[in-house]
């Protein structure tokens, strides 16, 4: 849904301003600390360029040899004062040595070169190098992001037994990684053991992932530990609850958190609204909805475009076309500009009505609009007129569309592929898969499939195998509709044994077959009259632990009428019948044919 997508980009530029706010303060830090560092000699940061800093630390070294001073004021001299002169160099040395390292590490990270990055790092901590948390932060986020979440988590512990202090962000970037991988326990285990205090993005990222797996009680119990804290929750903490209580409990209990988060001093935004409309569109209160949207403006908030797509998509999924066009007209009369999103949402409604031209008028009027039409706008249109079997239309739309510039993807192509192959012009089919990849545009598994299943029932089972190889070449790899449409082939074109031995193939590859793939084969034997293998193939079948389906048995009571042998056939159905394994109307369907 577009409000879901909505309070993800808001959020996330937010949580993005919190990070480089928190990184500007943390970098200012680090000058001071720097600063401190060349005034006091302590251990710390140190900043040699061109060896400047190296000639200076020399210079005062010398003047030491002959008095060194106190923090008491007191001089110095003699073997004491070589003593700590000479500590002194050995930490200014160490010093730079670690500057060095962090600077290494920061230059493979920046690099991309995150497994060099973690071995560089073991071996600073070998070393007994505090590493700087900024690279170590970006190296935690790399592998998150890689979902090597361990390494990640390693990354960490290197930190803290080093005797660096992570900072929040530190973590906030761990547990994030955790949440996106959905190891949720994971997370939490990170956030009970956080050696700074959690602030609030880290709470709305737990939040958010307990909600998306619907631990809603869960996440309340968060929310109370959150306020006990003092870390008071902010609009996005309250839409990610609002928005799960929606989906769990309903829009009653999501409107009492919205109560909750007014009562608290926190203000909704345009996002929290949105999810409460969506709310109750998806419960089929649409006139709910609409009051609600009405009444936005008087709370201080207007509505967007997102709150009129949502209201709009209900009103045509509810089939009320007249209601949705003067909506759209109220909203532009509102001045809210309706977006390629809102067009969309008329164009796909119009097209599943049949209603085809009158889709094209919109999608005419889009550029006065300032919208330009995307792939999206096209292809309910293509589907339209392939369902309608009105292949020239659709081809010619297809040729407008490149005109002006949109150029298909691979649901356009899939669409054309289908409607060819159901109207028998496979080798068109064919053609324009051939070319998909000089068009840019990648076939998928679906593609090959679509093409694979209308060779087959032509009688071209050879082509579809050797389809088969080319999607392996291409790193397609094909699933058991693929392979049980060539089954299905063969056996339609006579090769019973080239079915079986396919099938004994796939087994052999670790490819389990499924019903349609056993059914196929037993349908070729039953024509060849090899109605006695066929029930063999089932009692093999039954042992591979693939259950038989209605269709499985009536195809055997077929073939055994095909036989001559309608007796045993009229038998067998009554048999089946009397166990429920046949139901009546099936089997009034077989009787016809016995």
């Amino acid at each position: 849904m577009e409000s879901v997508v909505s309070i993800k980009q808001t959020h996330e530029g937010f949580c993005s301003f919190q990070c480089v706010h928190t990184k500007t303060f943390r970098n200012r830090r680090v000058r001071v600390r720097n600063s401190v560092v060349l005034a006091t000699g302590i251990h710390g940061k140190l900043n040699d360029k061109n060896g400047f800093l190296s000639k200076k630390i020399k210079r005062v070294s010398a003047i030491s040899k002959s008095e060194t001073f106190t923090p008491n004021g007191k001089a110095v001299n003699g073997e004491k004062a070589l003593k700590l002169n000479g500590i002194n160099e050995v930490n200014t040395r160490r010093n730079l040595e670690e500057f060095e390292n962090n600077n290494h590490l920061r230059r493979l990270i920046r690099n991309g070169e995150l497994e060099e990055g973690f071995k560089y790092l073991e071996n600073m901590a070998y070393r007994g190098d505090i590493p700087d948390i900024i690279p170590c932060t970006s190296l935690i986020r790399g592998f998150c992001r890689t979902g090597k979440t361990r390494k990640a988590t390693r990354v960490m512990e290197i930190l803290e037994e080093s005797g660096a202090v992570p900072d929040v962000i530190t973590y906030n970037v761990l547990i994030s990684g955790y949440c996106r991988a959905g190891e949720i326990d994971k997370a939490l285990n990170v956030f009970d053991k956080m050696s700074v205090a959690p602030d609030v993005v880290t709470y709305n990222t737990i939040l958010r992932s307990l909600c998306d797996k619907g631990k809603l009680d869960q996440a309340m119990v968060v929310l109370d530990r959150q306020m006990q804290k003092q870390c008071y929750p902010d609009v996005i903490t309250y839409t990610i609850l609002i928005e799960a209580a929606c989906k769990m409990s309903g829009v009653g209990q999501a409107m009492k958190l919205l109560d909750e988060m007014k009562t608290k001093g926190c203000k909704p935004d345009v996002v929290t609204y949105n999810v409460l409309i969506n709310g109750f569109c998806k419960e089929g209160r649409l006139d709910d909805a609409i009051k609600f949207l009405n009444n936005m403006p008087s709370t201080g908030c207007q509505p967007n475009v997102v709150t009129h797509n949502i209201i709009l998509r209900s009103m045509c999924s509810m089939g009320k076309w007249m209601d949705a066009e003067k909506f759209v007209g109220d909203m532009l009369r509102k001045g809210c500009s309706p977006s390629v999103v809102t067009f969309n949402i008329l164009i796909n409604f119009l097209c599943r009505r049949g209603l085809l031209g009158r889709a094209i008028d919109i999608l005419e009027k889009m550029p006065k609009h300032g919208c330009t039409p995307n792939s999206l706008s096209y292809n309910p249109l293509l589907h339209g007129f392939c369902k309608e079997k009105k292949m020239d239309r659709a081809i010619e739309y297809l040729e407008v569309m490149v005109s002006r510039g949109c150029y298909p993807d691979i649901v356009t192509y899939n669409t054309l592929l289908t409607a060819l192959c159901k109207d028998g012009k496979v080798d068109f089919a064919v053609e324009i898969l051939n070319h998909l990849s000089f068009e840019g545009c990648s076939p998928v598994l679906i593609t090959y499939n679509t093409v694979i299943d209308g060779l087959s029932k032509i009688g071209k089972t050879g082509r579809a195998i050797m389809l088969i190889d080319e999607m392996k070449e291409k790193g397609l790899q094909p699933d058991i509709i693929t392979y049980s449409s060539v089954v299905s082939g063969l056996s339609r074109e006579g090769k019973v044994e080239e079915a079986i031995k396919f099938v004994y193939d796939l087994e052999k590859l670790g490819v389990r077959p499924n019903v349609l793939t056993y059914n196929a084969v037993m349908l070729g034997l039953c024509k060849a009259r090899e109605t006695d293998r066929a029930i063999d193939f089932l009692g093999y079948m039954v042992g591979k632990g693939c259950k038989p389906t209605e269709a499985t048995y009536t195809i055997l009571i077929e073939g055994l009428a095909h036989e001559g042998l309608a007796q045993e056939a009229l038998e067998l159905l009554n048999d089946l019948c009397s166990r429920g394994v046949v139901k009546k109307r099936s089997a009034d369907q077989v009787l016809v044919k016995l």
